[in-house]
């Protein structure tokens, strides 16, 4: 792990006023978009779609990091270049979704783990080699009656803590996302509460 590096490419993600795109969606996400406006659901109409961000004119000049799903980092455009090199060519530091999603927590209904630590070291040490130089993971805290429970918001915060410290091993700069859900009926008293909870935990795991 080199910690400046690490540290330069974090203050370079936040520059400038500049934000991160996410072109994380899934195959599957992707289709779905596709099926509902009539697009063919192949790898071929997601390259073209995703050639048509990465070589939007001008985006490095708003866009400090950019956020790419597997399929994505491989790809090309239809002239053979790299998708990451376009990416670098404009300034655009590239990123790497590497969670696998939030599965069904066994024992408790209603939530979710987000799931993707097998393998991962491996997986990170792979994309770091390609050009990334960040990833993200998603957690997601849903609100219900009796939920999140305590266990819910330890077994999310300790897998983005895990994520977080075999990123920096890798070279990449973790972007640690807990999400706690806006929906449902409850009040904004509480979502500040659960918030302020989660935030906490996660914090408390990440230090530790």
């Amino acid at each position: 792990m080199n910690t400046k590096d690490l540290m330069d490419t974090a203050k370079s993600l936040v520059a400038d006023d500049k934000g991160l795109l996410a072109m994380d969606e899934s195959n599957p996400t992707c289709n779905k978009r596709f099926a509902r406006m009539g697009i063919p659901q192949t790898m071929e109409a997601r390259r073209d779609y995703r050639e048509l961000i990465v070589t939007t004119p001008g985006l490095g000049e708003c866009i400090s990091g950019a956020i790419l799903f597997d399929e994505t980092i491989r790809q090309q455009k239809k002239d053979g270049t790299p998708f990451l090199k376009v990416l670098t060519g404009a300034g655009i530091i590239p990123g790497i979704k590497v969670d696998t999603g939030a599965k069904d927590l066994a024992g408790h209904p209603g939530e979710k783990i987000t799931e993707g630590l097998d393998g991962l070291r491996d997986r990170l040490e792979e994309y770091f080699q390609m050009g990334a130089r960040f990833a993200k993971w998603r957690a997601v805290i849903a609100m219900g009656d009796g939920i999140p429970s305590g266990s819910c918001i330890e077994a999310n915060a300790h897998a983005l803590a895990r994520y977080a410290a075999l990123c920096q091993e890798a070279g990449l700069v973790p972007i640690v996302e807990p999400e706690v859900l806006m929906d449902g009926d409850h009040t904004l008293e509480r979502c500040h509460k659960i918030t302020e909870e989660v935030l906490r935990t996660v914090f408390n795991q990440l230090h530790s």
